[in-house]
């Protein structure tokens, strides 16, 4: 019981010590960044109708689709323990080379080339 305790308060003290360093370190050295209204990179006193690439919605697009492959393969390891882990296996299978097959096509029709 005596090592719980020891546990919680030690886990209580790093946190507080933690929470206030984060707290004043900031207002130490504030500069012109960090005092500006805007801190995304974009002048706030110019036009708001920038030109927007549109590699950014790619680039996202695809890193959501891997993200959704991720969350698609995580029941793998208990699919395993079922009574046909093959067709666990040939599921997880096709969905990695639906994906990669994808990836390719992306890839050689020169979507993913950032500079034109």
């Amino acid at each position: 019981m005596s090592l719980v305790i020891f546990t919680i308060t030690i886990t209580a003290l790093i946190s507080l010590m933690l929470t206030t360093l984060a707290f004043w370190l900031p207002i130490l050295s504030p500069d012109t960044e960090k005092l500006s209204p805007y801190e995304c990179g974009f002048d706030p006193l110019g036009t708001a109708r920038l030109p927007f690439s549109l590699r950014f919605f790619l680039i996202a697009i695809l890193f959501l689709l891997f993200d959704l492959e991720i969350a698609l393969l995580l029941p793998l390891p208990w699919g395993n323990q079922l009574d046909s882990p093959t067709t666990t296996s040939l599921w997880a299978t096709l969905i990695i080379l639906l994906l990669t097959l994808g990836l390719v096509y992306e890839w050689l029709q020169g979507g993913l080339e950032w500079a034109e």
